[in-house]
């Protein structure tokens, strides 16, 4: 990025499945967010492909069946891409790809699916979440870490029916993991729909165990709130860079309802089923937490930090989106698993050391914006909002407001901040990718016009009708 090289191909749709793979089989599609090292050049992404591997009868050499169409595959030390995991699993002689044992009571389970972004870390290493089926036929959960330029199988860091090392139950959902310097963070629950214990644990690679970093019912550093003061609900989303998570949070029984519109582009069969879902409308209401707060856990002191809350100058720091996969759209063996459409909430942070960005809504006219906290009890400070134009990110979006805003959890490293933006008006749109370097500022100055902007990729489309 510093150089302004071109842009770069990691791996595309219709690109060979690197090894195992007997079948010629391409990729489909990435699911989720690619996420990068935080020390070397290092990419991981969850892929889907058609069948990589044809089991044939050892004694007529008949094909029998074709497996395995999700994987996660890496880029370790920055070089050629390798599968980190595969769906191939329950195939003999690729043990490496099994459901380690201690985690479902049995050899030889193959993974269904890697939910989520998996997380790049210390040159080659990967963390992931990952659902299998039990021999009973139950659906299970849990996080793993795997070296993909080894030959040893993965390691499980939690699993389903594992207590909570903070009590309450056990293990009844797992979030996709954020990894850094040896170290693995996770939210766990004990209910994912209805959650009554669980909180955000810490492993460390090489070493039994885990800590718990936050916990359910944990007392909310520097609030007063009539209806509550203690945690009762916690984001799956972290950024963690090795020393500090930064994570969403809820306290309180107070809640408001939220209008959500289905979208006009995109997908069809996904729009389509949001319309369907909403009875025809378009629209839904949903319930969200009145009492949110953005918060910093130190790994290294357990130091719980209240970054920014809801009820001033800040309404709302979830942000909805309408994504899945329709039943019966897309190819593969039959063995695949997919979540259905539906609404899903998420926040957006990125934290580098003391300094977290996130995006926030400001409530009744409904701007929103990217802000910067910079730790010492010092206020966040607006770094871009829906109120400005794109003239301060891009001369080629003049004139056009700012409509959109995200960032990556893995979008804020070494000083480094990464965003994605969009700029309309009814007849045309701008969109890019933009990098800047973060100097803290002083207070009360807008974060990112010294350093200015690079922009790395964009593009310009006349407007669709809705």
């Amino acid at each position: 990025m510093a150089a302004l090289s071109p842009v770069g191909s990691v791996v595309r749709r219709n690109d060979l499945v690197p090894q195992p793979n007997n079948t010629g089989a391409t990729f489909n599609e990435f699911p989720s967010f690619a996420r990068i090292d935080a020390r070397s050049g290092m990419v991981a992404t969850r892929g889907q492909s058609q069948p990589v591997w044809e089991v044939t009868d050892p004694n007529t050499g008949d094909p029998i069946t074709r497996v395995g169409t999700a994987g996660i595959y890496a880029t370790p030390n920055g070089g050629a891409l390798v599968t980190g995991m595969s769906g191939v699993g329950a195939v003999p002689g690729f043990a490496q790809f099994q459901v380690p044992p201690d985690a479902v009571g049995a050899a030889g389970v193959k993974f269904d699916q890697f939910p989520g972004a998996p997380s790049a870390f210390d040159q080659q290493l990967v963390a992931f979440k990952g659902n299998y089926t039990d021999p009973q036929g139950n659906g299970q959960t849990g996080v793993f870490y795997r070296d993909t330029l080894g030959t040893g199988g993965a390691v499980t860091i939690a699993h389903s029916g594992q207590p909570l090392p903070n009590g309450g139950g056990v293990f009844g959902s797992t979030a996709p993991p954020s990894a850094a310097n040896g170290q693995i963070v996770f939210t766990g629950l004990d209910n994912e729909d209805a959650p009554s214990a669980g909180g955000i644990y810490h492993a460390r690679v090489g070493q039994p165990g885990l800590t718990t970093l936050v916990s359910f019912g944990q007392t909310v550093p520097g609030v007063s709130n009539p209806s509550g003061t203690t945690l009762n609900q916690i984001g799956e989303a972290l950024s963690f860079d090795g020393r500090r998570v930064a994570f969403w949070g809820a306290w309180g029984t107070e809640t408001r309802m939220v209008t959500l519109t289905c979208p006009s582009e995109g997908q069809a069969s996904v729009i389509q089923a949001c319309i369907d879902q909403s009875g025809g409308t378009g629209q839904v209401t949903r319930e969200v937490p009145v009492h949110q707060g953005i918060f910093q856990v130190d790994v290294a002191t357990g130091a719980l930090t209240l970054v920014a809350e809801t009820g001033g100058e800040f309404e709302d720091f979830l942000f909805w989106t309408f994504s899945g996969r329709p039943s019966g759209v897309g190819g593969g063996d039959g063995g695949e698993e997919f979540e259905e459409p539906r609404w899903r909430s998420s926040p957006f942070i990125a934290a580098n050391g003391q300094n977290t960005v996130f995006k926030a809504s400001e409530g009744a006219s409904n701007p929103f914006g990217l802000y910067l906290d910079r730790g010492a009890a010092l206020a966040p400070v607006t770094i871009l909002d829906s109120t400005m134009l794109g003239d301060l990110l891009d001369p080629s979006a003049s004139g056009l407001p700012i409509t959109a805003l995200a960032l990556e959890r893995d979008g804020f490293r070494n000083g480094r901040l990464a965003i994605a933006a969009s700029m309309a008006n009814e007849e045309e749109s701008w969109a890019g990718v933009y990098l800047t370097q973060i100097a803290v500022p002083e207070p009360g100055s807008v974060a990112l016009l010294a350093g200015g902007l690079l922009l790395l990729g964009a593009a310009r489309r006349p407007r669709r009708a809705a």
